[in-house]
This record gives structure tokens, sequence and C-alpha cells, in this order.
């Protein structure tokens, strides 16, 4: 079922890595929970992965939306390495359509991701091995996958993961969960640490931001990833009239206290304005504190609080290219696959309908 990458130094499609071909003629996807089901000409709900002759591949391996360097206690990481600084760094391609999203030009990616289609993109692409060597360069100590849902993105996770671990470098997986099985088990021999978001326990506000996602789910997924070795941390952004009830929240505690441990920290974040919830106002600071209060009472020990800041966003950093070995000019070139499948005109693949 898995898909063979390709290693090459100028972009390229490359085989998705979790893929199943159906008796129909179809394809199945088995990265995310969706496991969209693609036929020639499709693509994924995530929009990075499209089916080329029964074969799916993903569009955005090594296309770099954003990279920034900062302490891991920003992801926000708090009892792995602290006091080390991480590369983040992101695609495009999201799982989810989150209301309140901060990073929707990345996340979502739609634009991106159809440029890339075109043979048009003048995105940065950053091979595996390149990434590590900016890594070093920065003198950093890990890698962050971030910005954008790094399950739609996996073919290359694991790749910049694999080397990390030999240069001595820990990864960073920042994710919503949405994830399989399969997919984790591929992720968590060579991933060292998974911050995953909690973000109800309420069905319908899952519901309404994907309408595949179910609560049990998510929840299975995380202790999945703690089962497997990974370092776990969770956290939950607090969203007036969506997810502000003290009760449901200290069922999050709970489950957390149950099934990660006692110790395992949770990040408790202020929302702040945006998109489709831009009507809505931050979260107040005495919502914040108590919901620490009733984490405490659970028995959590490592209980954080963040009054200043929100999501792990990418709205603020410099240019992709600052931090590139290479001028801009160069860097962001136009991108064509450097396979000969697609001809000249590029990939033009028609959008994935969902209700299809």
């Amino acid at each position: 079922m898995s898909g063979v990458t390709r290693k090459t130094d100028a972009y390229q499609l490359q085989a998705t890595r979790l893929q199943e071909k159906l008796a129909d003629g179809s394809t199945r996807c088995h990265l995310c929970s969706w496991r969209c089901r693609l036929r020639h000409g499709q693509r994924g709900f995530c929009q990075a992965h499209v089916n080329r002759h029964g074969t799916l591949y993903n569009l955005s391996y090594g296309i770099i939306s954003a990279i920034d360097i900062g302490p891991i206690e920003d992801k926000p990481v708090k009892l792995f390495q602290p006091g080390t600084r991480v590369m983040s760094i992101g695609s495009y391609g999201c799982s989810f359509r989150c209301g309140g999203c901060h990073n929707l030009d990345i996340s979502w990616g739609v634009t991106a991701l159809d440029d890339l289609a075109r043979g048009q993109s003048t995105e940065a692409y950053v091979s595996p091995q390149q990434m590590i060597d900016t890594a070093l360069r920065h003198q950093v100590q890990g890698i962050a996958f971030t910005y954008s849902e790094p399950a739609v993105w996996l073919e290359y996770v694991l790749d910049v993961a694999k080397l990390a671990r030999e240069a001595g470098l820990y990864t960073v997986y920042v994710s919503n969960s949405f994830v399989t099985h399969e997919a984790l088990r591929e992720i968590a021999p060579f991933v060292d640490v998974l911050c995953s978001d909690i973000k109800s326990l309420d069905q319908d506000f899952y519901t309404d931001i994907c309408r595949m996602a179910k609560v049990q789910d998510i929840l299975d997924a995380i202790k999945q990833a703690h089962d497997l070795g990974m370092h776990v941390e969770t956290r939950t952004n607090i969203i007036p009239t969506r997810n502000d009830d003290l009760d449901m929240l200290a069922d999050i505690a709970k489950w957390i206290h149950d099934n990660l441990g006692a110790d395992s920290p949770w990040h408790i974040t202020k929302f702040f304005p945006a998109y489709k919830l831009s009507h809505l106002p931050p979260t107040p600071s005495e919502t914040l504190h108590a919901v620490y209060d009733r984490a405490k009472q659970a028995g959590l020990t490592n209980v954080y609080v963040y009054d200043d800041k929100g999501c792990d966003c990418a709205t603020e950093n410099l240019p992709v290219s600052q931090y590139l070995d290479g001028d801009a000019q160069s860097i962001h070139e136009v991108k064509k696959c450097a396979a000969t499948c697609c001809g000249e005109e590029g990939v033009l693949l028609k959008k994935y309908e969902a209700e299809q």
C-alpha cells in the first residue's frame, strides 16, 4: 500500500506514501482520516494529493511555505529539551477547515497548490538534505513541522525526520491528530514529539470544521502516539461561545490525566478573532485561568496558560529565502515537475469535490 519516494534535488511529484489501489480503478489515500478515494484527475480534500493514471502523488513535496526559528517552548512544547531552538517549517494543505484559522493561505493553500498543479508555482523547493543542511547552518537543535497539517505532507516529513535523526536533530510534529493509525506507525520511529490539538469534546464542534472528524478518533490517535513512544503535549485554544464550557474543558483535563498521565503537559491558549470567527471576542483572561484551576483539580501537574498569544502562526515570519542558501530570484523560479509524465502544460488536475 505504501508509495515509493523518489530522491531528487529538483521539484518532482512524489508517490503518496500510503495509497491503496481499489478494484473499481480508483485509489484510496490513507494519510488522514478522510481516506479520500480518487480517480484520475481528482485531488484529495487536502488539495495536496492527486491521482495521475491510478497512482496518487504528493504535489507539495519539498515545497516550503514558511520558516521560522525560535525556542521549542513556542510550539508549544515545554518538557522536551527545554531551552533549545527549533526551526519551524510548513508547506500547504490541511484536512480541516477551521473557521478561526490564522494560517489560511498556508494551511488551506488552495492557490499555491493550484499553481503547483499547473506548473506555475514560484514557491521555494528544498530537498530533505538541503533542509537538514539549513537547520545545521542556523545551529538549531530540532525541526518542527507546523503551520500546515503535517499528515498531508507525510512523505517529506518522513524523509526529513530520518535525516534529522542521523544528524542529531530532534523533530516535532504539530498536528490536529486527524491522522490514520497507519500514518502514525510510519512516523513514530523517527518523530520525537507530537504537539496535538484537542479542540473540544463536543462532536458538533469537530463536525463543523470537518464532517468526517470524530472526537474519539482524535483522542485515539493522540493515545496511540503516546503508546508508540512519542513525547506528547496537547493544547486547546479556548474560543468564546464555541468550546469554553468549563465542565467540558475539565473533561479534557481528566482525559489527559487518565490516558497520557498526570504530568502530561496541557497548553491552554487564547483565541484571537480571525476569518469566519472575526465577530467573536478574544478569550477573557478569567476564562483561561478558570480552565487552569479545573485542570489542576483534575490532577494535571503541568498546565500552561497563554494569555498573550494563540496559535502557531506564520503571519510575521521573515521570507523563506532569508533562511535558505541562495538568492531569492533562483529560490523562487517557476517550479515544474522534473518528471516527463505530465507534459509541458503541468498536471492540470480538477479539484476534488467531497460530495462526489
